[in-house]
């Protein structure tokens, strides 16, 4: 079969992924998972690359396994390398290093979802080595998209930025929501509803930005009043020195800069 889809690894985002080809009308008869913990309802699941059908002839090999696992895992499937196009959502894992496994003319896509593409609402980041053609740059994206948007990227070294800020991101929102629940704690209110209005609220005014299409500044300046309760509020989380933006800065260099060791 020509033009299937053979899916390594079905963990949590192989597994949204999956979902998301199936709900947009992707054919289940053209997609193998390899899985050894799991056969997939609705697409044929193999347990090892020696299972795969002598006929199925997929058009991209996507890679979602432990970026750690990737050395032990990937020499095998070399012999797709001729046709398919290699994507891979493994953290950490450059082109070279599919380039050296998969030999110099490997097409090969290296992406960064984030964990918001379990309920469609992810973004990811991709890059493509040169090999890669841009009929198979279009395949990659049209999966890439079925759990959010996609976006791209030239210069692979962007991607430790990208990844410090979208694929850990949703981390930070989410000790936002933590924070918020212990300051309202703190401020007298009870832990269950002091936790229930912190993740309603971060929840709600993130549905609010995506809706609204404007950019966060508008947002917070349509609901600051002068002199009022939150400008007192933004005064402290906008100091120049200790305030947040001075805090995200720090974290998201760190995080940039563990993404460049993991890759090194």
């Amino acid at each position: 079969m020509k033009h299937g889809i053979l899916l390594v690894g079905c963990g949590r985002m192989g597994s949204a992924l999956l979902v998301g080809w199936i709900e947009r009308g992707f054919d289940p008869k053209a997609i193998v998972v390899v899985e050894p913990s799991q056969a997939p309802l609705g697409v044929q699941g193999v347990l090892d690359e020696s299972n795969i059908p002598a006929d199925f002839k997929p058009d991209v090999v996507l890679l979602a396994v432990k970026p750690q696992l990737m050395d032990a895992v990937l020499p095998p499937y070399a012999r797709f390398a001729d046709h398919a196009v290699f994507l891979s959502i493994a953290a950490g894992r450059t082109l070279a290093s599919f380039e050296r496994i998969l030999g110099p003319t490997a097409a090969v896509v290296r992406s960064m979802p984030n964990t918001p593409a379990a309920v469609g609402r992810g973004i990811t980041v991709a890059c493509a080595n040169r090999m890669a053609t841009s009929l198979q740059k279009a395949r990659t994206e049209e999966l890439l998209s079925a759990v959010g948007e996609v976006a791209w990227v030239a210069d692979e070294s962007q991607i430790d930025a990208v990844t410090a800020v979208s694929g850990s991101g949703p981390a930070y929102v989410f000790f936002l929501a933590e924070a918020l629940a212990k300051a309202g704690e703190k401020a007298g209110l009870a832990p269950d509803l002091a936790a229930k209005l912190a993740s309603a609220t971060v929840a709600g005014s993130g549905e609010l930005l995506y809706r609204a299409g404007s950019p966060p500044k508008v947002l917070r300046e349509n609901v600051t009043s002068p002199g009022g309760t939150t400008a007192a509020a933004l005064a402290v989380l906008m100091a120049e020195s200790g305030g947040l933006q001075d805090l995200m800065d720090r974290a998201v260099e760190a995080a940039a800069n563990r993404s460049r060791e993991l890759a090194s």
